[in-house]
């Protein structure tokens, strides 16, 4: 996709962290702009910063984990855009600690935002790019979709998984001869405040992780602040959308890591 002036982008988690970089981003490029997130003050912040440039831009409140809410984001960007050509699947939250001592709670939690909430934007949005037979789909992923780290169970799980749903995306797209594109967004550290994702975390799916996550906020706060900026990683995904690359991997090293990983699989054979 070279031409981005003039077309619609819409990413969810789009008012904070790499979500709101990619919405910046885009508006740099002309591109109109459907910021959904579930937190309103910031989405109405983020979308008076963006109409105050001169960016045509909405905002939609939602909850990635509900397929209605879903629903009702792309029926809204249909309405006032006519239609979407890059969505950025990007909402994402974290929940943390040795994978025996977390509660089905911290599970599902992070399941129903990383997993279900990709599936339920893949079948709000897809079927109309198909249909009309362009347009570009990211996936906000991780490195953690790619390599297994500690005290990550539900958010590594949830990340191989997104990997896996973009990966045949693009299989299923190839084999149906469409030229809709796809990338996965593998990150590394990015300053953000997904330390502190527990707060948009509804209070019937509070669990264990909260508690830990309390407990080592200063010191997360000043890991994430010292990590890549997400300006940089948003640069990565305009790239990848323009040269229609699959894996967006965006830190130094990384490509060492992977093949290591690969060489262990291999070395068990």
């Amino acid at each position: 996709m070279d031409e981005l002036s003039g077309k619609v982008a819409v990413v969810t988690g789009g008012a904070s962290g790499i979500g709101r970089a990619m919405v910046d981003r885009f508006a740099t490029e002309g591109m109109r702009i459907a910021v959904g997130d579930i937190e309103e003050a910031a989405l109405v912040e983020t979308v008076e910063e963006l109409r105050g440039k001169g960016v045509d831009a909405i905002g939609v409140v939602v909850d990635v984990s509900d397929p209605d809410s879903m629903a009702a984001l792309a029926d809204e960007v249909r309405e006032v855009f006519g239609g979407w050509d890059v969505v950025c699947l990007n909402a994402g939250v974290g929940a943390g600690g040795p994978i025996w001592e977390l509660g089905l709670t911290d599970w599902q939690w992070v399941l129903d935002v990383n997993l279900w909430g990709v599936v339920h934007g893949l079948r709000s949005f897809v079927p109309a790019m198909v249909e009309r037979g362009d347009g570009h789909v990211v996936i906000t992923a991780s490195l953690a979709g790619l390599l297994a780290g500690p005290n990550m169970g539900p958010y590594n799980a949830s990340k191989f998984a997104a990997v896996a749903i973009g990966e045949t995306l693009a299989a299923d797209l190839e084999a149906a001869g469409s030229a809709v594109g796809v990338s996965i967004l593998c990150p590394a550290w990015v300053s953000t405040r997904i330390y502190e994702s527990s707060r948009n975390r509804p209070d019937h799916l509070r669990g264990e992780a909260d508690e830990r996550a309390a407990v080592g906020r200063e010191d997360a706060a000043a890991f994430f602040a010292a990590a890549m900026p997400p300006d940089e990683v948003a640069e990565r995904v305009i790239t990848a959308v323009r040269e229609g690359t699959l894996h967006i991997l965006t830190h130094e090293g990384t490509d060492e890591l992977v093949r290591a990983r690969t060489a262990r699989i291999l070395g068990d054979l």
